[in-house]
């Protein structure tokens, strides 16, 4: 299981990786394993500033479909569209061309309530 070091995790299995004031934000390789081959990847809240904690779109797999959450506040300000013709990066490249949104961070000091990859290893077992 690929947990890289250098970024941030959530019980909900998302990743993020802030740099400055924005951040990019996936879900793990733990997750895309476990949803199986991914489908469809929705995301309509770009423009919108979200709370942690609150959806900002969903990944359908080809038996069940999951929310994705906010890691931290921000704005959600570019979806990756190359997700809409290949859904699938994000089963083949969960931690590079799979990212799933960027934000600007409006409170970067939540990212200190966040996972480090040791403690997400340890929530998935």
């Amino acid at each position: 299981m690929n947990i890289p070091s250098k970024l941030k995790y959530t019980k909900e299995h998302e990743w993020i990786r802030i740099e400055g004031d924005t951040a990019t934000v996936g879900i793990t390789d733990y997750a895309q394993s476990e949803l199986g081959e991914i489908v469809f990847v929705e995301v309509e809240t770009v423009g919108e500033s979200l709370e942690q904690g609150e959806v900002f779109g969903s990944v359908e797999a080809v038996k069940t479909v999951s929310e994705l959450f906010m890691p931290i506040a921000g704005e959600v300000l570019e979806f990756n569209e190359a997700l809409e013709d290949a859904p699938e990066l994000v089963n083949d490249d969960p931690y590079g061309d799979g990212w799933i949104i960027k934000i600007k961070v409006s409170d970067a000091a939540q990212a200190n309530d966040l996972l480090s990859a040791e403690a997400y290893k340890a929530t998935i077992g």
